[in-house]
């Protein structure tokens, strides 16, 4: 058979921490006097930590020093690890694990492509850390999202080339990621959010196993 690479995004693709970066961010936002709503929040979804605050201070028109804003950035990720070290298997998103072993079998390329720092600590306490070939996290990447880094990384490691890779994304900017860097995008959430994605669905339980086979003989022009 074939070989393509799948990359998957962590947050909201795998796993649901968007709630966890939520109250994180709104807690942090609050003690700015900034309001954050949960509107706002999508549209941090797959930013970089770094962005994610300006945009928060841009949001609220406040400013602040450099020493605050590490200090806050700090702050924000010890809340949300303190959130996610709650975590189990429980955590892991409708048939996830299904397509997983699904690709295993059929002996297909598998990589983590996300922003976040602390994906490995999540796979590790979701027990799927040893599904992956390869981890391109937010330690390996310098930009964020829709800039298509991360994938080309992960495309790299695995040895295969952009046009038969195939990425699973849950925003907007991870899906124009994915559509920049030639590779096939497959948004897992709303298809009016997502409609530049090649195929949308609403989570893992849509996904057969037949359209899974299609995508690993269907070659991306």
């Amino acid at each position: 058979m074939t070989k393509k690479a799948f990359i998957f995004d962590l947050d909201g693709v795998i796993v649901d921490t968007a709630k966890y970066h939520f109250l994180a961010w709104q807690n942090l936002a609050n003690g700015l006097g900034i309001s954050f709503s949960e509107e706002q929040n999508e549209q941090l979804k797959g930013v970089s930590r770094i962005r994610s605050l300006e945009k928060i201070l841009e949001w609220g028109n406040k400013t602040i020093s450099e020493e605050e804003f590490t200090s806050l950035m700090t702050k924000k990720n010890e809340e949300y690890l303190n959130y996610i070290e709650t975590m189990d298997t429980s955590e892991i998103l409708p048939d996830v694990p299904r397509v997983l072993e699904y690709l295993l079998t059929k002996e297909q390329a598998i990589a983590l492509g996300s922003a976040s720092k602390n994906a490995r600590i999540i796979l590790d306490k979701v027990l799927l850390k040893e599904k992956f070939h390869e981890i391109v996290d937010g330690t390996d990447v310098s930009k964020a999202k829709p800039d298509p880094e991360v994938f080309l990384i992960g495309a790299q490691k695995l040895g295969v080339a952009p046009k038969d890779c195939i990425v699973f994304e849950d925003s907007v900017a991870g899906v124009q990621a994915a559509n920049i860097a030639n590779m096939v995008s497959i948004g897992i959430g709303d298809a009016d959010v997502l409609h530049e994605a090649d195929y949308v669905f609403s989570n893992f339980t849509e996904i057969t196993e037949e359209f899974i086979n299609q995508l690993v003989i269907t070659k991306k022009v």
